[in-house]
C-alpha cells in the first residue's frame, strides 16, 4: 500500500497524529568515484577551496534538516542527532555514511538519504574543476530502527 496516496489516489502527507512517539534512527550511504589523483588532493588538503570533507559534512547535516523543504510529502522533523562520516575507500572513492536520529512519530530514512546524497553532491561540486568524470553511486538505505515496522537492515 502506498501511504502517500489518499482514497482517490491523490498525493497527500501521511497523518501521523495518532502514531506513538518512539526512538527512530536511519543510516544511509553514498559513494563518489573519482580519479585517484583527485582523492589524493582531497586527502592531502591541497584543494584550493579548502577541506572538502568538512564542507561536505556540513552540507549533509544542513540537508538532513531541510529534507521536508526538498521532498514534498516529508514531515518537518526535530532531529536530535545527525552524523555524516566521510572516508577514503580504496584509491578512487569516498564512502559517505549519514545517520539521523529522533524521538518522533515518523521515520528518518529520507533525512539520512538526503544527507548522504547532498554530501556526495558537495564533493562533486568542490572537485568538478579537476575531475568532471566523478560518479555518484550506491545511494541507499543501510538500516532503520524504530516505529511500527521495527528494525530493517540491508540484506548482506
Amino acid at each position: 500500500m502506498l501511504t502517500h496516496l489518499d482514497s482517490q489516489g491523490r498525493a497527500s502527507m501521511v497523518d501521523v497524529t495518532d502514531k506513538a512517539v518512539t526512538a527512530r534512527e536511519a543510516t544511509a550511504e553514498a559513494r563518489v568515484r573519482m580519479l585517484p589523483q583527485t582523492l589524493q588532493m582531497i586527502q592531502q588538503g591541497g584543494h584550493p577551496k579548502g577541506d572538502v570533507f568538512a564542507v561536505a559534512r556540513i552540507a549533509g547535516i544542513q540537508a538532513a534538516k531541510k529534507t521536508h523543504e526538498l521532498i514534498p510529502l516529508c514531515h518537518p522533523l526535530l532531529l536530535t542527532s545527525i552524523k555524516v562520516e566521510l572516508q577514503a575507500d580504496g584509491e578512487d572513492s569516498v564512502l559517505i555514511r549519514a545517520t539521523c536520529k529522533l524521538a518522533g512519530q515518523t521515520g528518518v530514512e529520507m533525512e539520512a538519504l538526503t544527507a548522504a546524497s547532498v554530501a556526495a553532491l558537495t564533493i562533486y561540486d568542490m572537485c568538478k574543476a579537476v575531475d568532471r568524470g566523478m560518479v555518484i553511486e550506491g545511494v541507499r538505505l543501510l538500516e532503520k530502527l524504530g516505529g511500527k515496522s521495527g528494525h530493517w537492515q540491508v540484506p548482506t
